[in-house]
């Protein structure tokens, strides 16, 4: 791939009645990181862009730069540190990031995401070195579109936005909650193929009702308490306009860490009008259920089979228990018996029909039964077969509870899926130890391998979203989907429970290795984008014949581009572009 770039002299300007466009002299190629390359520019490129001089005499390769990397990677001695390393290399040079990113993800995913980037959040203020991605106040509104039309890219195809208002388990972060849009499109690139330069991370300061952030002095947000009621749905609506109205209808639009109440009220309300859907229900569905569904496999029977108790009531357990629910009905019984096969434990205990102050959503999963309060009771009461825990409260799946598990159950399926680490329900050497190695576990953030008394190493499955989301992304983007359903994310779910083999399952990993993330994603966009034209809910026409192919040709590519000097001739990326009103 090559990129054609002017003189280094000049520095031009043409207009027309809509555009102003200024061509990039060298200087300024050394400072955008889509561009730079560092010491990886040729002689011939140094001297043709202005830039001979401002680099030391040496060439190095990307590859080398990728060893260099590594190595001052390698000095930082705790995990934080080794995250603003990397986040200073992606406001650097986006394509070397890229490049260490996915030249070992499985190492890599956890410092650029969870758990690291959950005390990235906590500690923004500390790590804060150049904003990226757009900051849209509670007092922008009216002026939201003027706002949008700062950001330099004009086709922005996917959009990450968060209120800050519960970051993993973390609970309410504010504007330090940009790190979680940051981080999910950077693995949007890394896992997906998705060009960076058509993503935007956007946070929605509405402010915070975190004590010890509106007293904090490094603290980079609004410093007052939530704005609620209409002026946040109006801000909302604002938002959600703007964005389409400059980026188009087909753009991407993410929900990111939003307050049950409306991370609920925000999908109901635009799933149907615009691109969008919330990762923290329907993508950790779909990676929950991408774990039941290869743990059948050990289990020899159905879905429909099992007795499932969530340890939550929440975003991510409604989530979960929806796409279930479909998943059951889909092997052929109704979703009434469905629901009666999904039980949920919230702060209050066991959800049963008369508890007062139901909302909506767990009204739908209360079964007729008496009143419990601890979950111990509960699982000793109720028997399931599959214990998930999603309710951020560390170490909830007891000794007893996990032995009970195991009492119940030849096979007891046991997901600790709430993030960072330190809200993991149980780990995985506790899930293993206590069920004699019986247990199939499945965790949201990473453990390390377990061996067992008898000698045998089991790998704990991360049920992480980074197996749904990046592929979701890239097929919806693909191919312009106008909405996206459900069944995308069951269909998601599916494909990558068949991409694990019968020797990953004896090695205990209900999700296909890391390694091969990206492979899954082009498998996922690729079964999206088929569905999208049967459903005709995709706008790129004419319909490609070859699926698989039209999506390899979109994926972005980590290797550095050739730039080839042109007096007349100009690269889109090699320009600026700044949308001006006359």
């Amino acid at each position: 791939m090559s990129s054609q770039v002017g003189n280094k002299d000049q520095q031009v300007e043409e207009q027309d009645d809509t555009f102003t466009y200024t061509r990039k002299r060298g200087y300024d190629i050394t400072r955008d990181p889509h561009l730079n390359k560092g010491m990886a520019f040729s002689l011939e490129e140094r001297l043709q862009l202005g830039i001979h001089g401002l680099l030391p005499p040496c060439f190095l390769s990307q590859d080398v730069q990728v060893l260099r990397v590594l190595r001052n990677y390698e000095r930082q001695k705790k995990d934080l540190d080794r995250y603003i390393l990397l986040m200073g290399l992606q406001d650097r040079n986006e394509k070397l990031f890229y490049k260490v990113l996915t030249s070992d993800i499985e190492r890599f995913m956890p410092i650029v995401y969870t758990p690291t980037v959950g005390l990235a959040c906590q500690q923004y203020g500390l790590a804060f070195r150049r904003p990226r991605g757009l900051f849209i106040t509670i007092h922008d509104r009216g002026h939201i579109s003027t706002v949008i039309k700062s950001w330099p890219e004009n086709n922005i195809k996917a959009v990450v936005v968060t209120d800050g208002e519960r970051i993993l388990g973390l609970g309410d972060l504010g504007s330090y909650g940009m790190g979680i849009p940051v981080g999910k499109l950077a693995l949007y690139t890394a896992c997906g193929g998705v060009k960076p330069q058509e993503c935007l991370p956007v946070m929605l300061d509405v402010g915070t009702d975190n004590e010890e952030l509106l007293k904090d002095p490094l603290y980079i947000g609004l410093r007052h308490k939530r704005v609620r009621g209409k002026p946040y749905d109006d801000l909302l609506e604002e938002f959600m306009k703007a964005v389409t109205d400059r980026y188009g209808i087909t753009c991407l639009i993410q929900f990111e860490d939003f307050a049950n109440a409306n991370a609920f009220r925000l999908l109901n309300k635009y799933r149907n009008s615009y691109c969008t859907f919330n990762d923290d229900i329907q993508g950790t569905a779909a990676v929950a259920v991408a774990g039941l569904l290869a743990a059948l496999r050990i289990t020899k029977n159905k879905l429909s089979d099992h007795t499932v108790l969530f340890q939550g009531a929440g975003e991510a357990a409604m989530g979960i228990a929806d796409l279930i629910t479909m998943a059951m009905e889909k092997e052929g019984i109704s979703k009434e018996d469905a629901i009666k096969k999904i039980w949920m434990v919230d702060s209050k205990g066991l959800i049963v029909k008369g508890r007062s102050s139901l909302t909506h959503e767990k009204e739908r999963f209360a079964h007729e039964h008496k009143e419990m309060k601890s979950l111990e009771d509960v699982v000793k009461d109720i028997k399931p077969t599959a214990l998930i825990g999603v309710a951020a409260i560390g170490g909830a799946f007891t000794e007893q509870i996990i032995k009970d598990m195991a009492a119940l159950n030849e096979r007891p399926i046991i997901f600790a899926l709430s993030n960072p680490t330190s809200k993991a329900e149980c780990t995985a050497e506790q899930c293993y130890a206590l069920t004699e190695g019986r247990g199939i576990f499945a965790s949201g953030s990473p453990f390390d391998p377990v061996t067992l008394p008898d000698g045998r190493t089991l790998y704990p499955g991360q049920g992480n979203n980074s197996y749904v989301f990046p592929g979701v992304a890239l097929g919806v983007v693909a191919c312009g989907m106008r909405h996206i359903s459900d069944d995308v994310f069951l269909t998601t779910a599916e494909i990558i429970a068949e991409q694990v083999s019968d020797a990953h399952l004896e090695e205990g990993r209900l999700y296909p290795p890391l390694q091969t993330i990206k492979e899954v994603s082009v498998k996922i966009a690729v079964k999206v984008v088929e569905n999208a034209y049967k459903d005709n809910t995709a706008s790129v026409f004419p319909e490609p014949t070859d699926k698989e192919a039209f999506v390899r040709a979109q994926l972005y590519s980590t290797d550095y581009d050739q730039f080839v000097v042109d007096s007349y001739s100009w690269p889109d990326e090699a320009m600026k572009v700044q949308t001006v009103t006359l």
